[in-house]
């Protein structure tokens, strides 16, 4: 899971809901991706970074799968 995102996410009281609509996806998408079920896209990733710009890619999208 991409626990870093997810842990952001909580610190700054973003909903599952309020995420999928900043990425223009419904919740079920927000939440397969942040399971490593499915993919960011490369347009998803840039809306992420651009708003969560205080901190690096390779920390926000760090996969603790294995």
């Amino acid at each position: 899971m991409l626990d870093n995102l997810r842990n952001i996410m909580k610190i700054k009281n973003i909903k599952q809901k309020d995420f999928a609509s900043l990425l223009g996806i419904n919740e079920k998408t927000v939440s397969k991706k942040l399971n490593e079920e499915a993919e960011f896209t490369y347009l998803e990733f840039k809306k992420i970074c651009k708003f969560f710009p205080e901190y690096n890619a390779d920390y926000l999208f760090c996969s603790n799968k294995k």
